[in-house]
C-alpha cells in the first residue's frame, strides 16, 4: 500500500509542475486554457474554475494543458444553420446554441447568414418572424457554445495559442520542460535542509553501527590521506577505491588530532542486482549545514544529476545503448518500492531524479514530445513564416504512435524483467 500512495503521489507532483509550467505561461501570454488534466482517458474527477476545466484522468500516463487553437475544438457555423442565441441586458450574446434550443425558452432563433467568432466576434442572420431583416448580433468574448449540453468557450484570436509571438509560444512549451528541473532543484534543497550537505573533502561523517568502518576503529571527524598508498583527495575518490575491493583489506592513512594513524579495514561485499559486488564499510560524508552550502545544494545536485543522465544518452551515439537500459511505468513502480523501504530521504532523491530525466526527455528533439515542437519553433526562426500546421500535425502523431509503440516494448521488458525471469 506504501508504494501504490507513494507512486501516486510522485507521479501526481511529476506530470502537475510540468503541467502548470505550460499552463502558467500560457496564461502569461494571453491563451485560452481549456483544460488542465492529468493522465489521460475518461474522466475521474474534473471542476471547472473560471475559463479552465481542471481533470483527473483514469489512465496515469502523463497529462496535458489543452490551449485555444490547437485542435479542431468547436464546431463551424455556416450559413443556413438554425441556432438559437441567449443576449444579455445589453444585447450582447453570452451563448449560442447549436442544438436542445428547447433547453432555453428565452433564447432568440436566427438563420445564420454570416459569423465570424475570431475577429470581428458577430453573427449576423434572419429571426424566424422577420424572415427579410438582416440582424447582427455582437458576441461577447467569453460567449460559450453549447453543443450536446456541453458548453465550450469561444477563442478570440488573440487568445489563441497560434496568435503569439514565437517568443511566447516557445517558452509556454518550454516551460513544462522547465519546472521539472526546478522541482528538482527544490527537491534536493528540502534534502539537504534534513540532513545537510556531504562536504567533498574525505572526512568521516557517521559511523553506522556494525559496520566494518566501526569494527576498524574508525572515528566521526577522522580524515583520510590515503589508502594502500594511493592518495586520496575526496570522499568520492575513498568511496571508488572501496567499492572496487569487496573482502580485500584496504589500509588506510588518517589524520585525527593532528597526528597520523594507519588503520586497516575490510569492506564488506554487497552483492549488486545487476553489476557486479561492491565493498562497503559503513561510514557517511560528513555533513555542512550551512545555509550557504544548502542554498546551492539544490542547483548543483541537480546539475550533475542532468550531466549523469546525458553521458547515458551519449551511448546512443556510441552503440553502446540498449533498450534493456530504458525502464516504463512497471519499471519505475518497481524501483518505487524498493526505494520506500529505505526511508523518505531516498524517495525524495528519487523524485528529484525521475524529474530531471522527465524534464530532459521531454527535451529531446522527437515529434509529439515538447522538444519536437520545440525544434519546428526554430526552422520557423530559419523560415521566418510557421511550418505548415497540417503537415506538422502529421509528423507530431507518426512521433506520438511511435512512442506508444516503445512504450509497449519497455514495459513488455519491464514484466519480463520483474516477473517472468
Amino acid at each position: 500500500m506504501n508504494t501504490i500512495i507513494s507512486f501516486i503521489i510522485i507521479f501526481g507532483a511529476l506530470v502537475f509542475f510540468h503541467e502548470f509550467g505550460h499552463f502558467i505561461f500560457a496564461k502569461r501570454s494571453g491563451i485560452l486554457v481549456r483544460e488542465f488534466a492529468i493522465g489521460f482517458g475518461p474522466k475521474v474527477f474534473s471542476y471547472k474554475k473560471n475559463e479552465t476545466i481542471y481533470t483527473i484522468r483514469l489512465l496515469p500516463i502523463g497529462g496535458y494543458v489543452r490551449m485555444a487553437g490547437e485542435d479542431p475544438e468547436i464546431a463551424e457555423i455556416k450559413p443556413g444553420h438554425r441556432i438559437g442565441l441567449l443576449l444579455d441586458e445589453n444585447g450582447i450574446v453570452t451563448k449560442i446554441i447549436l442544438n436542445g434550443r428547447d433547453r432555453f425558452p428565452n433564447a432568440r432563433t436566427i438563420e445564420v447568414e454570416k459569423a465570424d467568432l475570431e475577429h470581428q466576434l458577430f453573427i449576423s442572420g434572419y429571426e424566424d418572424m422577420e424572415d427579410d431583416v438582416l440582424q447582427t448580433f455582437q458576441l461577447s468574448r467569453e460567449a460559450v457554445i453549447v453543443e450536446n449540453q456541453t458548453e465550450t468557450q469561444i477563442a478570440p484570436w488573440n487568445r489563441q495559442f497560434a496568435s503569439k509571438k514565437l517568443s511566447q509560444r516557445a517558452m509556454t512549451i518550454f516551460a513544462g520542460p522547465l519546472f521539472n528541473f526546478i522541482l528538482a532543484v527544490v527537491v534536493f534543497t528540502i534534502i539537504s535542509m534534513i540532513q545537510g550537505v556531504p562536504v567533498k573533502e574525505a572526512v568521516f561523517g557517521t559511523i553506522l553501527p556494525d559496520s566494518p568502518a566501526k569494527e576498524a576503529g574508525f572515528q566521526e571527524g577522522d580524515t583520510v590521506l590515503s589508502i594502500d598508498g594511493s592518495e586520496v583527495k575526496t570522499f568520492t575518490d575513498m568511496t571508488t577505491i572501496v567499492r572496487a575491493h569487496p573482502n580485500e583489506e584496504l589500509v588506510f592513512t588518517i589524520e585525527r588530532d593532528q597526528q597520523t594513524l594507519e588503520i586497516p579495514v575490510v569492506p564488506e561485499k554487497q552483492e549488486m542486482e545487476e553489476s557486479e559486488a561492491i565493498g562497503l564499510i559503513g561510514v557517511q560524508a560528513e555533513l555542512d549545514k550551512s545555509f550557504s552550502k544548502i542554498a546551492l545544494s539544490g542547483f548543483q545536485e541537480t546539475y550533475l544529476m542532468t550531466i549523469e543522465i546525458f553521458k547515458l544518452l551519449g551511448q546512443l551515439v556510441t552503440g553502446n545503448f540498449s533498450i534493456d537500459m530504458l525502464s516504463g511505468p512497471v519499471g519505475i513502480y518497481k524501483t518505487t518500492e524498493t526505494v520506500v523501504k529505505t526511508g523518505l530521504l531516498n524517495l525524495l532523491r528519487w523524485t528529484g531524479l525521475l524529474s530531471i530525466n522527465l524534464g530532459i526527455m521531454n527535451l529531446l528533439p522527437i515529434p509529439a514530445l515538447d522538444g519536437g515542437r520545440l525544434l519546428f519553433f526554430g526552422v520557423e526562426a530559419l523560415r521566418g513564416k510557421p511550418v505548415d500546421r497540417q503537415m506538422e500535425g502529421v509528423v507530431h502523431f507518426i512521433g506520438f504512435a511511435l512512442l506508444m509503440l516503445l512504450m509497449i516494448v519497455v514495459t513488455w521488458n519491464d514484466i519480463q524483467r520483474f516477473f517472468i525471469h
